[in-house]
């Protein structure tokens, strides 16, 4: 089993912590963000991590080198998808590293500032389950009922139908109805009228091996939303929800004391 950790980010919203150094390498609960994900990916099988790195990346790959000699991890294998030339993107990121994750199976892909409680190991095992049986399914993502301006459309069998921006009224789908309401201030209400329930991306998915052919045929740099959003017409993009897990963005200042608490409840 292979995982993906996008740490490559300018970590804009963290700043001044990150003036000096990556969101990757942040600390929470006295660890940086990176070790943390690399442990809980480790304990739930995935011996094979790749991590993209670019906004201080020699910084990040030198701390996980010395963590892993530090915590004996020699079983562990961990691989660089260097973007020092040029910062791709969450879409551009995974197909860069697409000759690192390629090996006919699914793969994980899991957000570097996203902290959880979600049982990772059931959520991959779930999807691949889900993909085995319909091979139109090219990815099942994590997502959450926590507030956030832009989120996920789904409809009732949770398959990905759009994206919203509530603030903006902003829609984006590549079915015509969905499409037509981007820029109505009424665009929420008829939403839901069609039962399409909103979620925030949860920053962990499982993408079959199909999902990075198709990304062949995209550029350098794209976001991962925008690459579903494309292809949900013609494949199925699934949404997972598990109502009982805790997710946390730690993407901004403001979370900080809130992953601070969870993580060390995490570890009483």
């Amino acid at each position: 089993m292979k995982a993906m950790i996008l740490a490559a980010g300018l970590g804009t919203r963290l700043r001044p912590l990150t003036d000096d150094k990556p969101k990757a390498l942040v600390e929470v609960a006295g660890r940086p963000l990176v070790e943390w994900q690399i442990i809980r990916l480790y304990s739930y099988g995935f011996p094979d991590i790749v991590i993209n790195v670019h906004h201080f990346g020699d910084k990040v790959e030198e701390a996980v080198k010395e963590f892993m000699e530090r915590e004996g991890l020699s079983a562990l294998n961990v691989s660089f998808s260097e973007e020092f030339d040029l910062l791709r993107d969450t879409g551009g990121g995974i197909r860069h590293a697409s000759s690192l994750l390629e090996d006919g199976e699914p793969f994980l892909v899991h957000n570097v500032d996203i902290l959880s409680d979600m049982d990772i190991e059931e959520f991959y095992s779930s999807s691949c389950s889900k993909m085995q049986e319909d091979n139109s399914i090219i990815s099942c993502v994590s997502v959450s009922g926590r507030y956030s301006d832009r989120r996920l459309l789904f409809d009732s069998e949770m398959r990905l139908k759009g994206w919203e921006n509530i603030k903006t009224f902003q829609v984006k789908s590549p079915f015509e109805d969905i499409a037509a309401l981007d820029g109505k201030e009424e665009a929420h209400s008829i939403i839901e009228e069609k039962g399409l329930r909103p979620f925030a991306f949860g920053g962990v998915h499982v993408l079959s091996p199909k999902a990075l052919d198709l990304m062949k045929d995209y550029g350098e740099k794209f976001p991962i939303v925008d690459f579903y959003l494309e292809n949900a017409s013609s494949f199925k993009i699934l949404g997972e929800y598990q109502e009982s897990s805790t997710i946390i963005d730690v993407g901004r200042l403001e979370n900080l004391p809130k992953a601070e608490e969870f993580m060390k409840s995490q570890l009483e």
